[in-house]
């Protein structure tokens, strides 16, 4: 008896050397697991840390699925010079045959800024690898087309990934022309102060902005 318990015990540290290994600290993708005792505690744990993962996967999926569809739309409407045109009669007709086989959920709208994102983002399914950090979602990169200056847009998306801006912050900051002020401000403390006070509290638990796409 003695000796099953012993072998049980080995099984279980051997599960949690797994456990351990494998860390949301270290590979976003894992769910986190961890025995502090409280039941309840790390059950809420491990659901908050799968329905992030899920989130954040689908996410990723609607990014490579929105780039994909621009890049298909552009390459249709290449000219003769290899340059993609505005193909609005393309786009038109596009979104009147999306609509019939799948109802609501691509509009003209979309479709354009399918294609802007594609024209804006060549390189965007480089920065969606593990290697890369946290991606952004789709929802960021939407405000992220909002800002005219290639420059200023960089400059929003390598911070807001690096930084893990909520959309809400990633909103404010480029409403209010952070990238602009700090820009021109010789002492860009007090900017930068007043930025993290503004969104201190906006860094909220991620939430699924996708669901209703």
């Amino acid at each position: 008896m003695e000796q099953k318990s012993q072998k049980t015990k080995k099984i279980h540290e051997k599960e949690n050397v797994i456990l351990n290994s494998v860390s949301p600290k270290f590979n976003r993708n894992m769910i986190a697991y961890h025995e502090t005792g409280d039941l309840f505690a790390d059950t809420c744990e491990i659901v908050e840390s799968a329905q992030s993962i899920a989130y954040a996967a689908v996410d990723t999926i609607l990014v490579q699925r929105n780039w994909l569809i621009g890049k298909r739309i552009a390459m249709e409407c290449l000219d003769e010079n290899g340059k993609s045109s505005y193909g609005k009669k393309t786009m038109k007709k596009l979104f009147a045959e999306l609509k019939e086989k799948y109802g609501k959920g691509f509009d003209f709208s979309s479709l354009y800024k399918y294609v802007k994102f594609h024209q804006e983002f060549p390189q965007i399914l480089d920065s969606l690898s593990p290697k890369s950090g946290r991606p952004l979602s789709w929802t960021h990169y939407r405000i992220l087309l909002q800002e005219t200056s290639p420059e200023a847009r960089a400059w929003y998306a390598k911070e807001a990934q690096e930084q893990a801006w909520s959309v809400h912050t990633l909103q404010r900051n480029v409403s209010s022309q952070y990238y602009y002020r700090m820009l021109m401000s010789q002492n860009t403390e007090p900017v930068e102060k007043e930025m993290k006070e503004l969104t201190a509290d906006k860094l909220e638990f991620i939430k699924n902005p996708v669901i209703t796409e």
